[in-house]
């Protein structure tokens, strides 16, 4: 059987806790800042950040509002460090691929039936609390209706998929709780943008109106999943953009776009 290859942040994380192991890090020291680590490393901030939450579950640091990270435990080294799965930023990615295609194919076959269903799910959104329960199942059906209406049993499971891996995957799911807990909650207004497209039967805006979504939850999680608040740099979330464009083929125009649509 093929070995598990270990991801980039669980060889931060596995870094990290043999150097607190070791005694490089004492228990109530700071670590480094978030920016010091991604150069130490030579990895993104957000994989830092997952890196983090991954020894916070394993109850090693603890992040404090404002000041940082600080180490609380000694590892346990007769345990292995638990499978925390996939990351929000590593999902979210995969979802721009295939959601972004999806909402475009979906354009061209869908019918009125399925908006009317679009349009109960944004106004169920509106509706429950934007942290509840209710709430997130109301963006999950909608997302995954856009997947349904495609027609293709193919698209659908592979939405369905990565909507089970947000939910259930120990990191993800934590991220996203963090990101909650700081008002990161469905956006009406963003899933109303993507129905007028889909109306509008205009694959093109279908596909960047969900490209813009999709990019707004990952300036959010980087916003809610600071780390060092004092360290916040625009420069640096504008470079993540880029490489989020570069690696997806996405034109400069469609990355001036995101940009305009986050802005503030």
């Amino acid at each position: 059987m093929k070995p598990r290859v270990e991801k980039l942040y669980q060889k931060v994380a596995n870094a990290i806790a043999t150097a607190i192991g070791e005694g490089q890090y004492a228990i109530g020291t700071r670590l480094p800042g978030e920016r010091e680590l991604a150069e130490d490393f030579s990895v993104s901030r957000p994989t830092v950040r997952e890196a983090m939450i991954a020894l916070e579950i394993r109850g090693l640091v603890e992040a404090r509002h404002g000041s940082g990270l600080y180490v609380t435990s000694l590892p346990n080294q007769s345990e292995a460090a638990p499978e925390l799965d996939v990351g929000a930023f590593e999902l979210i990615e995969a979802r721009i691929l295939f959601e972004g295609e999806a909402c475009a194919v979906a354009a061209t076959v869908i019918d009125d039936a399925t908006l009317a269903e679009l349009d109960r799910a944004l106004a169920d959104m509106a509706a429950f609390d934007p942290a509840s329960a209710e709430a997130l199942q109301a963006d999950r059906r909608f997302h995954t209706l856009i997947a349904e209406a495609t027609g293709n049993t193919v698209i659908n499971s592979v939405v369905e998929s990565l909507w089970n891996i947000r939910e259930h995957s120990p990191l993800c799911a934590h991220m996203f709780a963090e990101a909650r807990g700081e008002g990161v909650n469905p956006r009406v207004d963003e899933h109303q943008l993507i129905v007028d497209a889909l109306r509008a039967r205009d694959p093109e805006q279908a596909r960047r109106t969900m490209h813009l979504h999709l990019r707004r939850v990952v300036e959010d999680l980087l916003s809610a999943t600071e780390l060092d608040v004092m360290e916040r740099a625009r420069s640096e979330i504008h470079q993540r953009r880029v490489q989020v464009a570069h690696r997806l083929g996405i034109s400069h125009g469609d990355t001036d776009e995101w940009q305009r649509a986050t802005a503030g």
